[in-house]
């Protein structure tokens, strides 16, 4: 008998689809191509996606080799994807997911609007008709009766990765061509120390990080000792790029380079690879460096004949350094009690950095870089650098993150691929070289614009300004605009991710507001405060296109078909656009007569990739692998030009070299002392006061260090059961909640009388977090450390917040007077156990709404009728 013949993959109602599950929400940043597995209309699973799937290896894709020191460092064949990828079907199917548009219930666009219940009312269904309706007219009658700009539009921040589905920023043509908006300028905040510092010392236009190209090769082949510095590249990268970061950690431990990290906790990456942690209090680096150049200075252990030919104003660094201009040597003594590290230490790092060739590794910088007066330990890690030759072989500052960060060839810190896939020019959403000028306001300063009704700034007119920018003056309203009446957002994460969180729930609750709809995959965080929500699809539920450019191995150029149908009422990005478009008679003006498909083949037609790979080519094989450049061993690494020839390979500062002394800031600003021309430790200011030395510092004696998540990108991930049952993720209470953890050195919980697993209080005079206490010395005293990103769960919105959102109670202020960076590292706290039952009995209606016990705060406790 001739045997059966077995149904095949599609006859199984089977198929696998690539796509990229990355997190940065822009089409240059795609990483973490995964293979999805769809049965029958769901998603069984979500794996690495092999290069080697349908491309034969030796043949397509020029393979690279590091062969350094007797070893041999190759690429996987298979992608290096995190967990948040592999679990993200939990998040397509979450329990919070938005499945169709929903209306506060006392919200009458046509009486009470009650702006003072955003983030305690509920919701109830409403039509899509009725949505639109309600959007559009709202959209007229602010605009006849205030203008255009008293619309805000806020669509930044990190996201799923999307294309011609963008899922932030569909609305700024719309919004142009409807006569005009406010835009929310997304200040650099992954970057803040960098932008609004470094690039006063060394130039490296736009983000103010070191050039990065080839750096891997580069410390492979030449560096001796590796300074983590706030780096964690066993958590920070996963979101925007795997784990390649991660293998080359434990390859260079296998070379002998030495690794030390330098960081208030003993994080995910230092617990497996560091050779000694020393720990250093939050946002204290700036004295820490300060002491490790007066060392240098004192022993003439650094390099005097490279400073003579690559730097300007050592000379008034050097004053400050030895005390000559304020009569205080930056001694190690002097240090050690700001910043928690020995004065022994102090001294032994800076010999052992000085004798080896030494390359500082930063994630984006980490915390240390995003607290007040940021920029000082910024120029100062960068001045360290230059003390000791910064360009020769092995001694640079590298990254590891975002390589190839907005198509930068000098932030290529992995060999040099053939191509660079490029989408923008079929992206929907906005480019971060957009200004909306004159009417913008940073990110940091919307509560302030709302709540005080005006204010002014200095520069971030785009997200990548130029050095110059920061010393052009702005103001809110600008001439001839309005103040803001409505906010439209498709980026609802600014409580849980930004500064002061409290005091944004405050501003979107004030009467001025008259209207606010978001769109999101998800009832969560900013989407409360808002009358009306649009559901938007996951990226697993439409067409586009993506690539894969990130991950370090290689680039990847792809469809992305659609994996499961849309869930409930839900649409995308640009879809919803498209509608509010036809609603306003715009619609053929806004698509310029293209299709969705159209849209998704001019991706591919404007890739880079299109003479490599054709159009049915693609399509039928599913995917591009872009080959490996031949020559990439020879690309310069790093600052290495400069550091050969600084005349011929200048740096884009005004004199073309680094700046101890910063050229600008002295011009523009000489009487800034939170940003001074010469680097220095700014105990405090105008700005902040958010030291242990200081007396808020004996009110509220604990600082707070709040890293990247481990366990989830930003606010994303947050409703992932998987994830929520490790112990890092979650601590349960006795009331079945999952608290989100906070790091306690066992000598602050004894203090205090707090065990493990106890519920606490996390406070100051902007509000009070809750959080579950998780003892361990990996934590060092007179600190604490809680992840920001949790989901907001307000007990008393704007003052208490049961979720963990640790951004709404930090610093108010920005970065420092004159650089609108926020700051949200590194302030003062106090902690004491809390009362559970006390709280409940006083706020019995918030400890009554119900929860997912493994994924929190979802669609029934805010939902009318439970649906």
């Amino acid at each position: 008998m001739a045997e059966k013949k077995k149904p095949d993959k599609s006859e199984r109602g089977e198929k696998t689809l690539i796509r990229d599950i990355s997190f940065c929400g822009v089409p240059e940043n795609g990483s973490n191509a995964s293979m999805v597995d769809v049965k029958n209309g769901k998603i069984l699973r979500i794996r690495p996606m092999r290069y080697d799937w349908k491309y034969d290896p030796e043949k397509d894709m020029n393979p690279w080799k590091m062969k350094v020191r007797g070893k041999t460092f190759e690429p996987s064949m298979k992608t290096l994807i995190p967990p948040y990828s592999i679990a993200y079907k939990k998040r397509v199917y979450s329990p919070a997911r938005v499945r169709y548009p929903l209306m506060r219930v006392d919200f009458d666009p046509n009486g009470e609007r009650n702006p003072q219940n955003r983030g305690v009312s509920k919701y109830k269904r409403i039509s899509w008709d009725y949505a639109l309706d309600v959007i559009t007219s709202e959209m007229n009658r602010i605009k006849e009766k205030y203008g255009p700009t008293s619309l805000l539009y806020q669509c930044d921040q990190h996201g799923e990765n999307k294309v011609v589905q963008a899922c932030h920023g569909a609305g700024r043509k719309l919004l142009r061509q409807w006569g005009g908006f406010t835009l929310q300028i997304r200040q650099p905040d992954s970057w803040e120390g960098w932008w609004w510092g470094s690039k006063h010392f060394w130039g490296c236009e736009p983000v103010g990080q070191g050039m990065q190209s080839n750096l891997l090769y580069d410390i492979s082949k030449n560096t001796e000792l590796l300074l983590f510095w706030g780096c964690d590249q066993e958590t920070t990268p996963w979101g925007w790029q795997g784990q390649l970061p991660s293998r080359f950690s434990y390859w260079w431990s296998e070379l002998g380079i030495k690794q030390i990290y330098v960081c208030p906790d003993l994080n995910y990456a230092a617990a497996v690879h560091a050779d000694r942690w020393i720990p250093v209090l939050p946002n204290t680096d700036a004295a820490l460096y300060l002491a490790i150049t007066y060392h240098w200075f004192k022993n003439g252990t650094y390099d005097k004949e490279y400073l003579e030919s690559h730097a300007v104003g050592v000379d008034k660094y050097e004053a400050y350094v030895m005390g000559e201009e304020d009569g205080v040597a930056k001694t190690p003594e002097w240090a050690a009690p700001k910043c928690g590290v020995p004065a022994r230490i102090i001294r032994a790092l800076a010999e052992e950095w000085a004798s080896k060739r030494t390359t500082v590794v930063i994630g984006n910088g980490g915390p240390g870089i995003r607290g007040p007066y940021a920029t000082e330990p910024a120029r100062l890690q960068g001045i360290c650098l230059a003390m000791q030759g910064l360009g020769k072989p092995g001694a640079n500052q590298a990254k590891m993150i975002e390589w190839g960060l907005f198509d930068k060839p000098d932030q290529y810190a992995q060999p040099k691929p053939l191509r660079v896939p490029y989408l923008r020019k079929a992206y929907t959403g906005g480019h971060p070289d957009e200004s909306n000028h004159p009417s913008f306001i940073p990110k940091t300063y919307v509560p302030k614009a709302i709540l005080e009704g005006k204010c002014d700034w200095y520069g971030c007119e785009s997200e990548t300004a130029n050095r110059a920018n920061q010393f052009v003056h702005y103001k809110y309203p600008a001439d001839g605009c309005s103040k803001i009446h409505m906010v439209w957002t498709d980026s609802p994460s600014w409580i849980t991710c930004w500064n002061s969180g409290n005091d944004y729930v405050r501003a979107m609750r004030h009467p001025d507001i008259e209207f606010m709809f978001a769109q999101h995959p998800w009832l969560e965080n900013d989407a409360l405060m808002a009358d009306i929500i649009l559901p938007v699809n996951t990226k697993l539920e439409e067409d586009d296109i993506g690539a894969d450019i990130f991950s370090g191995q290689y680039n990847l150029l792809f469809p992305e078909h659609k994996c499961v149908d849309p869930l409930g009422e839900s649409k995308t990005d640009y879809e919803i656009a498209c509608m509010i478009a036809e609603r306003l008679g715009l619609l053929e003006e806004y698509t310029g007569g293209k299709s969705i498909p159209d849209l998704i083949k001019y991706g591919w037609e404007t890739s880079r990739c299109e003479d490599l790979i054709s159009w049915e080519d693609l399509n039928e094989k599913g995917y591009y692998v872009v080959p490996t450049a031949d020559g990439w061993e020879d690309v310069p690494a790093g600052f290495y030009n400069f550091y050969k020839d600084p005349e011929k390979y200048p740096l884009t500062t005004p004199t073309g070299k680094l700046e101890f002394e910063a050229t600008g800031l002295a011009e523009h600003f000489p009487d800034d002392l939170e940003r001074p021309a010469v680097p220095k430790w700014v105990a405090k200011g105008i700005s902040h006061e958010e030291t242990l030395e200081t007396e808020r510092g004996r009110k509220y004696p604990l600082l707070v260090v709040s890293n990247h998540p481990r366990w989830s990108v930003h606010s994303q991930h947050e409703d992932i059961t998987w994830l929520r049952e490790i112990e890092t993720c979650k601590v349960t209470g006795p009331d079945g909640y999952q608290y989100h953890p906070v790091w306690l050195h066992p000598s602050v919980a004894e203090k205090r009388g707090i065990q493990d697993g106890d519920i606490v209080s996390i406070f100051n005079e902007r509000g009070t977090v809750l959080a579950g206490a998780y003892i361990t010395e990996r934590i060092m005293p007179d600190a604490v450390y809680i992840d920001h990103g949790a989901k907001w769960d307000p007990i008393v919105p704007g003052e208490i917040d049961r979720g963990g959102a640790i951004n709404t109670i930090v610093p108010r202020n920005t970065t420092s007077k004159n650089a609108v960076g926020h700051a949200v590292s590194g302030f003062l706290v106090d902690i004491e156990k809390t009362d559970l039952e006390a709280l409940k009995r006083k706020y019995p209606e918030a400890f009554k709404r119900p929860f997912h016990p493994c994924a929190g705060p979802g669609l029934e406790s805010c939902i009318t009728g439970g649906e």
